[in-house]
């Protein structure tokens, strides 16, 4: 999920209303975990929580237990986890072989008389290849965005945090859409599986079906139709990117070549694409600001300290680092 403060014209994205009271920023990664947590005790008829993975940890498990709490009180509730699909069947790189997430679902499954359904979502055959990054969480006509996913480090449950962006959006519009999205092109797809339940496919199994859904995925869109802003006024446009050279990309570049005095960017890894690298030296040379705040390599998730055995994927953090000391020195 992706949401652009913008000022496009009506013919180029069509736009939810909003209400200025209806928009609330968090401040801290300890905020998005008790706002999240209130919302699921409050909820009444909706859950969908879309996430990179939820991890069998403190605040993993306070999650998924206030979920399973939610059902009990209100068993109608419509309650859904969707996570990637390779992420979720692998122990924690660096940390010696493990069950994985999913092993972990299907403990609190046998234990608990309530059903939370855990989806699996493999958008690539491989985790290398991709991963899926369609994160936030909506709640009745609640949605609650942000980038991070759901563990000890992105809910600052113990010392050490992960700082993402908070926002907390009531737009009933918006929620429908998202919710749509999510049934019409993932959990309908043959691809996508519970991880909550035994018997759970292979992915050499799937190849087939992950492909058809990739490609599915590259034409998806948002359904807009009760996107009715009026031009100035306080809207929201959500835009989906699979693929090369989609909307979402498109939209992108077309913010940072339309800046004129200050462009901040924020991202926890250096490798911005060539049409990104491209406009954002365009503006240096126009003589616009341009701020990158970056995440040190050890907040990767494919970070391995020195103490422990090497592994290939640990090079990536690194590989981060040296990109962006040699865009520094050139």
């Amino acid at each position: 999920m992706a949401f652009l403060s913008l000022r496009p014209t009506p013919e180029q994205l069509p736009r939810f209303p909003l209400q200025s009271g209806s928009v609330r920023t968090l401040l801290h990664a300890a905020d998005l975990r008790q706002t999240l947590l209130e919302l699921i005790a409050t909820a009444r008829r909706r859950i969908y929580l879309t996430a990179l993975y939820l991890q069998n940890d403190e605040a993993g498990e306070e999650i998924l237990r206030a979920l399973h709490a939610a059902r009990a009180a209100r068993p109608e509730l419509d309650v859904r986890v969707l996570v990637d699909w390779h992420r979720a069947q692998r122990g924690l790189i660096g940390e010696g072989k493990q069950s994985g997430n999913a092993a972990w679902y299907r403990e609190i499954t046998r234990e608990m008389e309530t059903e939370v359904p855990i989806y699996g979502v493999p958008v690539q055959t491989r985790e290398l290849f991709g991963v899926l990054h369609l994160k936030g969480y909506v709640i009745d006509d609640v949605v609650l965005y942000s980038g991070a996913s759901l563990n000890n480090v992105y809910l600052h449950k113990q010392q050490k945090y992960r700082h993402d962006r908070y926002q907390c959006i009531e737009c009933a519009g918006l929620a429908d859409s998202m919710v749509g999205l999510l049934q019409r092109d993932l959990l309908s797809s043959p691809a996508v599986h519970r991880l909550d339940l035994d018997g759970t496919p292979p992915t050499r199994s799937l190849r087939k079906e992950i492909r058809e859904l990739r490609k599915q995925l590259m034409g998806a869109r948002y359904d807009t139709s009760q996107a009715t802003a009026l031009p100035n006024t306080l809207a929201v446009t959500p835009l989906i990117g699979v693929g090369r050279n989609n909307a979402l990309n498109r939209t992108i570049v077309d913010l940072i070549r339309q800046t004129e005095r200050h462009l901040i960017i924020c991202t926890p890894y250096f490798n911005f694409p060539k049409p990104v690298t491209r406009e954002v030296n365009r503006l240096i040379n126009r003589g616009v600001t341009v701020e990158i705040i970056v995440g040190d390599k050890t907040a990767n998730d494919f970070y391995i300290p020195p103490s422990e055995p090497f592994k290939a994927i640990g090079a990536l953090p690194y590989l981060y680092e040296i990109n962006l000391r040699w865009n520094r020195d050139s």
